[in-house]
This record gives structure tokens, sequence and C-alpha cells, in this order.
């Protein structure tokens, strides 16, 4: 066997090596879905393999952990009543760490005060996918359960324990892509049981909260795709 032949078998083993994860992945996944007693579409397609894709970096997803929290804050006190004290607080904070270019397209109608009512509901919401972002770097260790809210008290210590963001990255390490993978295959076949639910209401999805699914998603989906905002994500199951 030639030098070139012998380079072009290791290349296919490689691709087998990936696509037999992909595979497995999967096989994992629906059987702990199964075993909670929640629908599964067995065949769902795969997510992408880890050589197909290009993972956000620490600092990106730093940024947008803390963008996000600032926002959700601010969303938070519209729904009590307190926006114009909170704009007055946490605006400033966003200015001086040079976070205003990382706003997503609903975060900025907060900030700005041109918000819709549905606006100020989502980001209430976008905690779950902060919860997301927290698993990608290492700060919580286990998100499979879809059934209850994040700890939000846990989020909101730990960012107000950083005055900056690269505190707050100090504390991250980010996680292997394989296990984000792995995660976000799950929660994209517990999306698909929560929509059929939708569909069929007789469909079974045991304490999944359809809600905290499709946030959790959207913030693993954000890690590997080529979108900053994540409200511009197709979350098609």
């Amino acid at each position: 066997m030639g030098i070139f032949n012998k380079k072009k078998t290791n290349i296919d083993d490689n691709k087998n090596e990936i696509q037999s994860r992909q595979y497995e992945r999967r096989i994992k996944n629906n059987n702990f879905i199964k075993q909670q007693g929640i629908a599964c579409y067995e065949n769902l397609p795969l997510v992408e393999a880890s050589s197909d894709v290009k993972m956000k970096s620490l600092d990106e997803i730093c940024n947008r952990a803390f963008t996000c929290f600032i926002s959700v804050q601010v969303a938070c006190d519209i729904n009590n009543g307190n926006y114009e004290e909170s704009i007055e607080y946490f605006e400033p904070i966003l200015k001086k760490l040079n976070l205003e270019k990382y706003l997503n397209e609903k975060e900025k109608r907060i900030m700005e005060g041109t918000y819709s009512t549905q606006d100020a509901i989502d980001l209430d919401w976008e905690y779950e996918d902060l919860w997301s972002l927290f698993y990608a770097v290492g700060l919580v260790e286990d998100i499979t359960d879809g059934g209850n809210i994040c700890d939000c008290d846990f989020v909101i210590k730990t960012m107000t324990s950083c005055k900056d963001v690269e505190e707050f990255k100090n504390k991250c390490k980010l996680r292997d892509i394989e296990e984000i993978l792995d995660m976000l295959d799950l929660y994209y076949r517990y999306d698909w049981a929560c929509t059929e639910k939708r569909i069929n209401p007789e469909t079974n999805i045991s304490n999944l909260n359809p809600s905290t699914v499709v946030e959790r998603r959207r913030g693993l989906e954000w890690l590997i795709s080529n979108e900053d905002d994540w409200y511009h994500i197709s979350l098609d199951t």
C-alpha cells in the first residue's frame, strides 16, 4: 500500500469513528428518554458531528453570559414595575464593561425602552439559556432534568460575585465539544416530544417543562451556531 492510500485509509477510519459517535449518542439518549417514559422518535436526525461545527470560544460565551444576565435583570424588573430604576442601575454597567455590542435584538429593545410585552416575557426565560451556558463552561455539572427551572439564585450569586467578564471567565472551564453535543442531542429529542405534545395532547412528556426545554436547547444550539443572536437560530424538530 502506498503512502497516499494509507493516508486515505486513515481519513476514512476517522470519518467512520465520528459517525459511530453520532449514532452512539442517539442510541444513548433515546434509551435515556424512554426510561423516563417520554415519547421518543428513535429516528430523529443526528445532531452535527464535532468535526462539522465550530464551537463558540470561551470569550464569546462569557460575554454572552454577562450580557444576558444584565438584560434578564432588567426584564425581571419590568415585570415588577421597576423598569426606570433598573435601567438607571444596569445601563452604566453594560457600558462600562463594553458589552452593548453583544446584545441580541430583544435585549436591545429592553435596554432602549422599545420592548414589547412578549420581549419582556421572552427575556425572563433567558435564565434557561444562561443555564445551558453555565453547563458549557462547567459551572453546573448536569442539566439533564428538563422538568424544573434552573437555580436562579445560584446564577445571581455567581454573576454578581464577579466585577467583570474577566473575573467570571476565570471561574470557567469549557467542556469538551462531545459533551456539549451529547446534551444538545438530548434537548433536541426533549423538544421533539414537547412539540409532539402540542400536536397530540396524549403524548407523554413526563415532567418536562416545554419552556425550559426550548430555551435550554436554544442556548446549546447557539454554542455551535454561526449566529450571534440566538433568536435567529431555527429550532425545528
